[in-house]
């Protein structure tokens, strides 16, 4: 076997480092948090529009699977854990249509999709499990995306989290694959490209965002910029993918080493992210949000804490050129505690909150590959 793990769950083994059971939901999530509506008319300076509905969650990965409805049970937890509950709106939920959906993804693909799900599921491969209800959680999980980018856009004002599944940076136009079967902020941001918006797609999951990448590659609307473990599922992402002949230097790769902390991370983006986004002058910001960078990951090597996702928020933020043009959607992630207080940190930031239950972590390698990274992108946009 290469040193790229052949599938997502190489690595799984049912526990996190500190050896605690991996699918044990922690104390005092066993009920779904209920956050408050806030009336339309309220304003949404320093609100955060969610989009969550954990009640209407039918994907059943079946029993010991890392991908779970607990996941977002613990990212919502986390926000009323900060204390920020009082600053939600819950928007109402909604299903992607087939017509935005295949702004992304094959006719044939969604077909064969809804298909194998009505029929009962199963496996689509060795990581990626489907049941019947999963394709009406597809929808709604894309959905979620679509019905915060329209409120964000008519509000002008506010940040937007969803927090749903199954997740989608992997699914590519017609394959779904680790964990994920639509690739819910591509379809958003395709979306709001062809309303003549540019969009930057940041991605701080563990693992390289191929179908987000394969989605965008030619295309000068969308910068797609991805920090993530190298080597590791699902071995894209190497640092002289730049972009095709129409959006040279419009991906953006920094593959970085196991062990990676925070310093790192932010090096990365001051030094490689920001100047493309400077160059780029994005009029959109989306974040793949994927927690399994974080330490206790028992499926990535990363080294990063609550504070240092924080910190990412902070300068996902500072791209942004306008409020009501951030929206953050949930990844990876499968410690549920590290879910629980990275949402609460990251939350807190967006919404200039003081909760930051973990601090931030430096000393950790990958500079040389921050460096690389600078270099490749340097070549890439001819300077």
């Amino acid at each position: 076997m290469s040193s790229v793990a052949h599938t997502y769950v190489d690595t799984w083994e049912g526990q996190t480092q500190s050896g605690r059971s991996a699918f044990m939901i922690p104390v005092g999530l066993s009920e779904f948090p209920r956050l408050p509506q806030v009336p339309r008319r309220h304003t949404l300076r320093g609100m955060l529009l969610l989009s969550a509905e954990p009640d209407l969650d039918h994907h059943d990965t079946g029993p010991g699977h890392p991908e779970r409805r607990e996941r977002v049970v613990a990212a919502l937890a986390g926000i009323e854990e900060a204390g920020l509950s009082g600053g939600v709106v819950r928007l109402a939920p909604r299903r992607a249509t087939l017509e935005e959906l295949e702004k992304i993804h094959t006719r044939p693909y969604l077909k064969s999709l809804e298909d194998f799900c009505e029929a009962g599921g199963g496996s689509l491969d060795s990581d990626t499990t489907v049941s019947r209800g999963s394709w009406d959680a597809a929808r709604l999980a894309a959905g979620g995306t679509l019905a915060v980018v329209d409120a964000l856009a008519e509000a002008g004002e506010g940040v937007g989290f969803v927090a749903q599944r199954p997740p989608g940076h992997h699914a590519t136009a017609s394959q779904a694959m680790g964990f994920c079967l639509i690739n819910n902020l591509a379809v958003s941001a395709a979306v709001l490209a062809e309303r003549g918006e540019k969009v930057l797609v940041l991605d701080w999951d563990v693992h390289h965002g191929n179908g987000t990448q394969a989605a965008f590659w030619d295309d000068p609307r969308v910068l797609y910029v991805s920090a993530h473990q190298w080597p590791l599922y699902p071995g894209t992402g190497s640092v002289d993918a730049t972009g095709g002949p129409h959006a040279r230097g419009l991906t953006v790769n920094v593959p970085l080493p196991r062990g990676a902390t925070g310093d790192v991370y932010l090096y990365a983006m001051d030094e490689v992210v920001a100047p493309a986004v400077q160059r780029f002058d994005p009029t959109w910001v989306l974040v793949s949000c994927g927690f399994d960078p974080h330490r206790d990951d028992p499926i990535g090597h990363m080294a990063l804490s609550a504070g240092d996702f924080a910190d990412l928020a902070g300068r996902a933020k500072g791209f942004v050129p306008r409020p009501g043009r951030l929206m953050l959607v949930l990844e990876g992630g499968y410690d549920l505690d590290a879910i629980r207080h990275c949402t609460g940190a990251v939350v807190a930031q967006l919404l200039d909150g003081t909760y930051r239950p973990e601090p931030a972590t430096s000393g950790g390698p990958g500079q040389e590959a921050v460096d690389r990274a600078r270099v490749a992108q340097a070549i890439a946009a001819g300077r």
